[in-house]
């Protein structure tokens, strides 16, 4: 992998592990990883990136990778995480992907600092989980039991049940009941499965506590920010195939946020989607209204 990674500290004394891939990019675009995922997740899609003239920024949320657990977050507590990292890197614009459990942290930022996000990217994003017939799509017991757990410790038990220590019922097949004949290629290829398999210790630095803390933050729904509130344009892009975040997520959120142009792509599955995540940023940074990154807000 190429890219520097940078720690940066928060007022409340955290660490926040980010990758800026860098390459030449002009345009910044913040990576905001699925659950689990770590900062390194979009690095199978650099070179393309920078090809097409962009500059992608992983950034870890708490409790995954280099980012020191946040018990009890919100999501717009990682929205201002996503910012402090921005003014770290002097970055006044910027488009944004949410992958999965990410989207949701994308589309807040947006809600919430609309002077800075030019475009978002929500890919096989996870929607607003008050809406009941996406929210029962969702996986038992690695979803809901950590949901309908009654505290922080028995959630992180029954994740761990879920997924075992380390995520490692990840490992060895244990994905291919959930993936689709095209997500199940792209795990067979290295260009995808060599980035993954480097990047797969930080999903779980600091055991299973992102991803609970991930899950109690958007158990409730989008109830800490104003979704009606986004401004910029945003793609909502989506596999029909998708088999742990079903596309109904996707049709829901389009209908949400306002403005939100739905894109479903045929035979595409909850990882394989992220072939096109590329193509549609290049999409949304070039609309006419959006204008150079570096013009004022």
């Amino acid at each position: 992998m190429t890219g520097a990674d940078l720690i940066i500290r928060t007022a409340d004394d955290r660490e926040i592990g980010v990758r800026d891939f860098a390459g030449g990019g002009d345009e910044p675009v913040l990576w905001c990883h699925g659950a689990p995922g770590s900062r390194l997740e979009p690095a199978w899609l650099r070179q393309e990136a920078v090809t097409a003239g962009l500059r992608l920024v992983g950034v870890d949320r708490p409790g995954y990778g280099l980012s020191t657990p946040q018990p009890d977050r919100t999501i717009p507590d990682g929205v201002a995480d996503l910012l402090l990292v921005a003014d770290h890197l002097d970055i006044d614009r910027f488009c944004m992907v949410g992958v999965s459990t990410g989207g949701a942290y994308a589309l807040a930022t947006a809600a919430i600092a609309p002077e800075r996000v030019r475009g978002v990217v929500a890919c096989c994003a996870v929607t607003d989980m008050s809406f009941g017939p996406a929210r029962n799509t969702m996986h038992e017991p690695q979803v809901h039991a950590v949901w309908d757990a009654p505290d922080r410790e028995a959630a992180i038990a029954a994740a761990v049940a879920a997924y075992g220590e380390g995520f490692a019922k990840l490992l060895g097949g244990g994905m291919q009941g959930v993936l689709a004949p095209a997500d199940a290629a792209l795990f067979a290829d290295r260009s995808w499965m060599g980035p993954a398999m480097e990047g797969f210790g930080e999903l779980s630095r600091h055991g299973l506590a992102g991803y609970v803390d991930d899950r109690r933050a958007d158990g409730a729904g989008w109830v800490t920010f104003d979704v009606a509130a986004i401004t910029c344009p945003v793609t909502v892009l989506h596999g029909d195939e998708d088999r742990l975040c079903h596309v109904s997520h996707g049709r829901h959120t389009a209908r949400i946020v306002p403005g939100a142009t739905l894109v479903v792509v045929r035979g595409a599955g909850h990882f394989s989607i992220e072939r096109h995540v590329v193509a549609e940023l290049v999409a949304l940074a070039g609309r006419d209204h959006l204008g150079p990154a570096d013009a004022p807000g």
